[in-house]
Parts: structure tokens; C-alpha cells; sequence
């Protein structure tokens, strides 16, 4: 059984989608999503430092273009469940049929714009912590006034709050932890400090009618599987201010019997973090169009007919 998923914010790169407008077809649709959002995705894919890439507003519906735009280069293709990191649920949710492309990507900029209000009222952010114990973990986080933002298995959590309390975090690591490392990304998502990015989302989320999941969606919120496109939406607008617990979605994967996972453009996190939480799941990320074959070999292998 194949998973299909798509990162989250910190993925991106300078450059990115570069070879993916090489493409046959991608230039076009590309520049139409530019069009309907107000945004032009080519310059901030190819052209943009990382800085600029970095902005809330710009990364999370550069994220969801660029993992549709390379979904959609694999060619029909049949997964067994879908499912996304942070921003990537929305790139999800265009997968499983619950929103058409240009509805997620203009719903995603009414995020990434509320988001990054947020942001500027208090300076904020996130860093990763690399091993330790999460029963030891999360409470010396809450001690410092952090939150365990993305639980993400496998040895990984990430934490978010103040630039205060991560520099305090920096100085005195939980017992177990041996490395924090501060993420590409300019606020503390998940937490608190979102919430009030939550109204403005579900304002926009209101004006649209989403579709019951063609496939098994996957939620971030407590990895269960989500029947109605009316729930899949609630728990997008819902999920801006809690945390994310990929540590459950992949084991749901096991239960639902994975046997192969492919991350979508720009991959490479949570196939990473797969390998070492799903032993004997093969992946593969997207990173350029020279690993759609591979992508392909997997999915003859594992995908349903």
C-alpha cells in the first residue's frame, strides 16, 4: 500500500522548483496559480533568496504549488491514503479530491498571510531538538514556556515559542537531546501565538464547499483518517493553532499496512524521518524530476490498480 505525503514549512530551498518548470505543461500551470492567487510563484521558486523564501506568506503556498506540480508530473497514480505535514495537509487535501488545486492554493495564501500577521506581534519561532525521550522532552519544554509543536516520532520534536524562551532552550537542552537546531521559519506555528490566524482562515474557509476524500486522508491533528471533506476543512482551519502529531499519522500508516511512501517536491524530511520510524517501508523523495522514475518503480510496485 502506498502513502503519498508533502512536507510542511522549512522544506523549501532556494531554487527549488527550478528544474520542475522544465517540464512539459508545468510553466503554464504554474504561472495560472501565480494568476489566481496574486503571487508569482516562478520568481520566489527560482529567483528568491532564502530570506524572501522564508516569509509565512510566500513559503506555504510555494510548498503546496510545488507538491502539486510534482504529483502531478508522477501521472495517475492510485495511493492508498495521503497525508501532509503542517501546510503539506494542504497540499493533502488537493489530493484526496477534498479541494481542487486553485481552491487549496488560494486558501493556503489566506494562511500564510494570517499566519505571518500573527507572527509580527510577538518575535517568535521554532527549532528542532534530535534524540531524547519525549516523556522527558515536553516537560522541560512546558518548564521553559515552550510548546511541543510538531511531535514528529522517530527521535524528533519540535519546539516553538519566544526567541527568549528558544535561546533559553539553547542553554540548558532537555536530558537526552543532542542537538537543536533552529528551523527555517518565521513564527511560532502550532502554538498559541497562531491563534489569531484561526478566524481569518475559517472566514475564508466558510465560502467553500469541499468534497468527501477520494482516498483515506490522514490527519495531523491525532493521525486518525477523516471521512468528510466538511472535516477534512475544519480540521485545516483548526490545526493552524495545535499541535502537529505526525508521530500518530504514521501509525496509522502502519495500521492501514504501508508498504511505500513517496514525499512530493521538495522532498526529503519525512522520508528521513520514515526510515528511521517505518522500518521496511521503501521511499522515495521528490526533489528535482530526476526522481520521478524511481517514484514510478514504487508506485507499479505498491500503488493499487
Amino acid at each position: 500500500m502506498l502513502v503519498l505525503v508533502a512536507p510542511g514549512q522549512g522544506a523549501q530551498t532556494p531554487g527549488f522548483l527550478t528544474p520542475w518548470l522544465e517540464l512539459p505543461g508545468a510553466a503554464d500551470r504554474i504561472a495560472a496559480w501565480s494568476e489566481a492567487i496574486g503571487l508569482d510563484l516562478v520568481h520566489y521558486g527560482t529567483k528568491a533568496d532564502a530570506d524572501e523564501i522564508r516569509d509565512t506568506a510566500v513559503a506555504q503556498p510555494l510548498l503546496v504549488a510545488a507538491g502539486l506540480l510534482s504529483a502531478a508530473a508522477l501521472g495517475e497514480v492510485a495511493p492508498g491514503a495521503v497525508a501532509g505535514h503542517s501546510v503539506g495537509e494542504f497540499t493533502a487535501a488537493a489530493f484526496a479530491g477534498v479541494l481542487d488545486d486553485t481552491a487549496a492554493l488560494r486558501l493556503v495564501r489566506t494562511r500564510g498571510l494570517a499566519m505571518a500577521e500573527a507572527a509580527a506581534v510577538t518575535a517568535t519561532g521554532m527549532s528542532a531538538l534530535l534524540g531524547g525521550d519525549p516523556e522527558v522532552t515536553v516537560p522541560h519544554l512546558e518548564k521553559l514556556g515552550l510548546t511541543a509543536a510538531n511531535v514528529n516520532g522517530a527521535g524528533q520534536i519540535v519546539a516553538a515559542g519566544t526567541l527568549e524562551q528558544l535561546a533559553a532552550l539553547d542553554a540548558d537542552k532537555p536530558e537526552g537531546v543532542r542537538r537543536v537546531v533552529a528551523l527555517k521559519v518565521a513564527g511560532a506555528f502550532h502554538t498559541h501565538h497562531m491563534a489569531p490566524a484561526v478566524a481569518k482562515l475559517e472566514e475564508a474557509a466558510a465560502a467553500l464547499s469541499p468534497a468527501d476524500p477520494a482516498v483515506t486522508y490522514v490527519s495531523n491533528k491525532d493521525g486518525r483518517t477523516v471521512a468528510t471533506g466538511a472535516e477534512v476543512l475544519a480540521r485545516l482551519v483548526g490545526q493552524v493553532a495545535n499541535p502537529v502529531r505526525w508521530d500518530l499519522c504514521m501509525e496509522t500508516f502502519q495500521e492501514l499496512g504501508a508498504t511505500a511512501l513517496i514525499e512530493v517536491c521538495p522532498g526529503g524530511t519525512l522520508t528521513g524521518i520514515a526510515k528511521r520510524a517505518l522500518p521496511g517501508v521503501a521511499t522515495v523523495a521528490l526533489k528535482t524530476p530526476d526522481d520521478l522514475d524511481a517514484a514510478r518503480t514504487l508506485i507499479a510496485q505498491h500503488a493499487a490498480v
